[in-house]
Order: C-alpha cells, then structure tokens, then sequence
C-alpha cells in the first residue's frame, strides 16, 4: 500500500512505518561510519556520522521521495579511502557492512519478532508486532537492493575488486552507473518485487507468520 494511501486509512500504522524505514536506514548508514572509522578514516566521525541517532543519517529530499514513491535514500557516509589501513579491501568493506547489518536487523528483530509471537497472546493489531515485521521487510529490501552490483550501490564497490582484464567492464558500469539504477528501478521493479516477496516469504515462514 502507498504510504499516502496508507496515512489516509491510518495515521498511526503510517507513522509506524515511517519509525521503522527511519531506523532501517539508520542503521545501515551508521555501520558505514563505524567500519569506515575503523579502517582508519576519520571524517565520518567528524561528520556525527558514527551515531545510531536517525536525524543524523536522514536525506530529507531521499526521505520524501522514499514517501511519495516508495524509493529513497540516506545521507550517504563520506570517507577517504587514503585513509584507509587497508586501501584495495577497505573500500568494500565500508560498502558490505551497510547491507551486513541489515542482515543482522532481519535476524534480531525477526527473532525478537518470531518470540513474541509464540511466547505472548498479543493481537496481530499490536503496534509492536506491526513495527517489528515492517522494520524485518525494510531490512530485507536495504540489504537486497544495496548489494546490487551498480553505482551508487553498496554492492558496486565489490567491482573494484575484479581481476585487470575486467578493468574496461568496470569503467562503463562506474560511467552509466545512474542510467542503469534508473533503468533497474523503473523496468527491474518486477523481477526485484519477486526476489523480495521469495526471501520475505521464507524469513517470515521461519518468523512463524507464514
């Protein structure tokens, strides 16, 4: 359901789900910081990026497209990868944690999730059990989405570790990176809705929902 359509029928689930993507989001953006300040560099800490505070990681324009259409972005994480203690696999680790924690969010909140459902008589009206599923499928869809191998993905940082012969590969993919996540979301959406619905059908399977 569109988030305006959504806000319209109830407000108090719409604003639940604003909560969740929010935290979702922040979470991801935070790891970068975090292993970014780890390998050394120190302009996401400069920044206040090393913080799990949501506002901190907030793209207001990305938060608003996000509402109206369904597809947004955080306030990406800067980082100098000269700074890095190790420069050909740092880059790429900065990249993988942001979907690594997602994976983790999908474990922990399912699992928090998947307890309640089975130890408490709580209705499936609960706003808690509401929060919780939203904020596991907002996870599933960072973690899925982001390790596309397309800039500015998370997953295209993975590129630069391919063998020379792919060099030219890699330069066209960098180059066109925008034209082909645009052309990802408008013509891909179908095939990603699949692959979404097949991993959400199986964690909530697991969860107990399905």
């Amino acid at each position: 359901m569109p988030f305006l359509t959504l806000l319209q029928a109830s407000p108090t689930i719409a604003l639940v789900w604003v909560v969740a993507i929010v935290i979702a989001i922040a979470i991801h953006e935070f790891s970068h910081a975090f292993v970014a300040t780890l390998q050394g560099d120190s302009t996401a800490q400069l920044e206040g990026r090393v913080t799990l505070n949501p506002l901190a990681h907030l793209d207001p324009f990305g938060f608003i497209v996000l509402v109206l259409f369904g597809f947004g972005w955080g306030k990406p994480v800067p980082f100098n990868p000269y700074n890095l203690k190790n420069q050909k696999w740092g880059p790429a680790l900065i990249a993988l944690a942001g979907p690594a924690m997602n994976i983790l969010g999908v474990i922990v909140f399912g699992g928090i999730l998947s307890l309640l459902i089975h130890v408490t008589t709580l209705p499936s009206s609960n706003l808690l059990l509401i929060f919780l599923e939203l904020i596991v499928r907002f996870n599933i869809v960072l973690a899925i989405f982001n390790l596309l191998p397309v800039p500015p993905l998370d997953g295209s940082k993975l590129l630069g570790l391919l063998p020379e012969q792919f060099h030219n590969l890699v330069q066209t993919i960098t180059k066109y990176g925008f034209v082909i996540l645009l052309f990802v979301i408008v013509f891909g959406q179908p095939y990603l809705a699949q692959i979404f619905d097949a991993v959400n059908t199986l964690v909530f399977r697991l969860i107990g929902l399905a």
